[in-house]
């Protein structure tokens, strides 16, 4: 027992440094482009800005508001036994502390920021944790079947509009087998196939479809709605909520490994 108190406090002091590290350093302020009221302070309310195509432009930098609850999800058996093990584990093989990219719902509530970038034919988010970066194709191209390409980190994503909602489909991660789920978490487990912190999985029949609606200049919200047939027994919807950056700060150049402390404290640093 005193040796799993040492090893929880040791991942939530790495975890604090990280966060810590992250929050003091910015780049400049630059605030150009900000409504403001008449108070001279951003006016968050104002309306969503849009594209000269008429589109809601997403562009900017977003930190999470509110979060989803993934404490009470329809795994399948052999998810749930997983899900618990690596809850007990208090985030050892998390892909965050790994220096690994996260999964989809752990990008989307990470305290760290994202920055979107939108053109026509494409919408890329760069995440400041782990710096990871994914594309989206708006160019009229379709989900390619599963298994036809190798699998992606942060899946295959194509983008429509419906209407002011901008529609993401998403496949072909790279997810746990359940195959090799035999009680034990395997090693090629490690740092693979989380959906969220607390360790649910995901397996490579993976289907996410994400509806993003900008409200207003400050308020993003995201649907995330999971179909994942061999790791849940039916398809589940999440609700997140972010804020708009509004004092013009951008993220800051985040390298995961250097001064890297997470693997050291577990005793899993290279040697």
């Amino acid at each position: 027992m005193k040796g799993f108190t040492l090893l929880r406090t040791a991942l939530i002091a790495a975890l604090f440094s990280t966060l810590s590290s992250s929050l003091a350093a910015q780049w400049p302020v630059y605030t150009a482009g900000i409504p403001k009221g008449p108070d001279g302070k951003p006016n968050l309310t104002a309306p969503t800005p849009r594209t000269s195509e008429g589109k809601p432009d997403f562009s900017g930098v977003w930190m999470i508001a509110s979060g989803a609850d993934t404490r009470n999800l329809p795994f399948q058996p052999w998810a749930a036994d997983l899900q618990q093990k690596r809850l007990a584990e208090n985030g050892l093989n998390d892909p965050d502390g790994l220096c690994m990219p996260q999964g989809p719902l752990q990008y989307h509530v990470d305290p760290q920021p994202l920055k979107m970038v939108q053109t026509p034919t494409q919408i890329v988010i760069i995440y400041e944790s782990n710096y990871g970066l994914r594309t989206i194709y708006m160019d009229g191209r379709k989900l390619p079947p599963l298994g036809e390409p190798q699998p992606f980190w942060h899946g295959y994503s194509v983008g429509r509009w419906e209407g002011d909602t901008l529609v993401v489909e998403s496949n072909n991660f790279h997810g746990v087998d359940p195959k090799q789920f035999r009680g034990v978490e395997p090693d090629s487990f490690h740092g693979v196939g989380w959906l969220d912190h607390r360790g649910s999985p995901y397996t490579e029949a993976l289907t996410l479809t994400e509806r993003f609606r900008r409200l207003n200049y400050g308020r993003l919200e995201i649907e995330m709605t999971v179909d994942d047939p061999l790791a849940y027994t039916k398809p589940f919807t999440l609700h997140v909520s972010q804020r708009i950056v509004a004092d013009g700060s951008e993220m800051i150049e985040f390298i995961c490994h250097e001064n890297q402390m997470f693997l050291k404290l577990t005793g899993r640093a290279p040697r």
